[in-house]
Order: C-alpha cells, then sequence, then structure tokens
C-alpha cells in the first residue's frame, strides 16, 4: 500500500489572506494617532514571511518603534487562529483536483497538521473537504493542546500516526514548511517541500527535502509517477540525494 500524507495549511489551503488580514488589524491597532506608517503591500509582506522574517522586524519595517513592534508581534499570535479571520483562507489551486488523483490512485490519503480539532473541522466543512479524510486519517492538534513549538509537536504527531496506521509499503510525506521536513526525515519517510505555502525554496532547502515542488498537484504526480516507473520495473529505487526541480 502506498501512502500521502499531506501538511494542510500550504499544499491544500492558501492562509496567505488571513494572515495579512491579522497583519493589517494589528498594524491599524498599534499605531498611536496621528502616527505615520508604511502598510505592506500583500505581496510584499508574504515574502517577508516566506523569508521568515520576524512578526517583530515585519512591525518596525512597517514604520512601529521597538516596543509597538513587541505589542504586534504578541497580538498578532493572539489573533492569527481565531475563528473571524479563518473565512479568509481559501483552496490552493489544484488541490481539490489532486486530492482527487489520490482518490482514485487508491493510495492511503493521510492529513497531519498543527491546526486543532475545530480548525480542521471548519475548512473541512466550508470546501468539502472530509470526503477525502476520514476521521482515522486526520492527524491535528486537540482543542485544548499547549503548543510548543511546529517542529517539536508536529514530529509528536507524526511518531503516534506511524505507530496507528496499517503498514505501508511505501510513504511520502508533503508540505511547506522545516516542521514538516523535521517530522518526515526524523522518522525516515521520504518528503516533497511545495513552494506554494508560508515558507520560499531558500528556507526549505536548508532542511533539505528529496524534492522540492511547485505545488500539491506537481508532487502528486511526481509519486504517481515513481510508482509507476517502480511497478513497472518490478523492482526498487532509491532517492537518497534532494532534487530540486
Amino acid at each position: 500500500m502506498l501512502r500521502l500524507i499531506t501538511d494542510f495549511d500550504g499544499p491544500v489551503i492558501d492562509v496567505s489572506e488571513r494572515y495579512y488580514r491579522v497583519y493589517q488589524f494589528c498594524l491599524e491597532k498599534i499605531q498611536r494617532p496621528s502616527q505615520q506608517v508604511r502598510q505592506l503591500a500583500k505581496a510584499e509582506f508574504w515574502e517577508l514571511k516566506r523569508s521568515r522574517i520576524s512578526e517583530k522586524q515585519i512591525a518596525m519595517i512597517s514604520g512601529l518603534d521597538e516596543a509597538q513592534a513587541q505589542e504586534f508581534s504578541q497580538l498578532r499570535r493572539q489573533t492569527v487562529h481565531t475563528k473571524p479571520y479563518f473565512q479568509y483562507d481559501s483552496l490552493a489551486p489544484g488541490a481539490v483536483e489532486a486530492l482527487l488523483k489520490v482518490q482514485q490512485a487508491g493510495i492511503d490519503l493521510v492529513v497531519m497538521t498543527m491546526r486543532r480539532t475545530w480548525e480542521l473541522d471548519y475548512a473541512f466543512k466550508k470546501y468539502d473537504l472530509g470526503r477525502f479524510f476520514p476521521e482515522n486519517r486526520c492527524y491535528c492538534l486537540t482543542n485544548d493542546y499547549v503548543k510548543t513549538r511546529d517542529t517539536d509537536d508536529k514530529p509528536l504527531l507524526m511518531a503516534r500516526a506511524i505507530q496507528e496506521l496499517p503498514p505501508a509499503t511505501d510513504t511520502w510525506m508533503v508540505g511547506d514548511t522545516e516542521a514538516d521536513i523535521i517530522s518526515a526525515t526524523k522518522h525516515g519517510i521520504k518528503v516533497i517541500a511545495v513552494e506554494c505555502g508560508i515558507r520560499d525554496r531558500a528556507q526549505q532547502e536548508q532542511y533539505q527535502p528529496n524534492l522540492i515542488v511547485k505545488d500539491l498537484s506537481s508532487a502528486v504526480d511526481f509519486v504517481l509517477e515513481r510508482t509507476l516507473q517502480q511497478t513497472t520495473k518490478l523492482g526498487s529505487w532509491e532517492l537518497s540525494e534532494p532534487i530540486y526541480s
């Protein structure tokens, strides 16, 4: 059995508008009356986010002073995962078609995300995504989970999945962040990074995924093609060195 584990935000859901709306809200909330600030265009803001520029630095680039920037960072953290802002998320282009292709190919499909249960359920209902992921193929945080760091929390989800899921002959992970890459490589799972999420290629390359591609569709096509090659040759193949396409 072939298994594909996919992250949710990035490969499946585009969160850029939510993050930008929260940025706008926090900037407006923190600036003093008559203070001149420079609201970044969405493209500039998202480029900074993808290159891992800190919230505090983004605030200072926007014209806030250091004390305000600290306050901005705290307010952003408190706001970005609140219910009113999830409405700004959207489906990543081609994601549903890619999930359908995986489903039709009979691949065991698993979602693994740092979203809490209610956050995942919200998106499932809004975009009818539950049809791809039965409950026993959903790995997310409980609503009362106390987060530490994604790079610490996500490997714990991966460990639980490996323990609970039935054995697979081959497993791939698709994600957009260092947490995805670390979670997979720590457990000996091949990982494909997608450039459509919250990390740019330069950030992803630092963690040496097996492959970097444009989006979920490209990742699915690669896995299906490799599987076909393996079946045709009646043998196995190895991907030990990163291949960046």
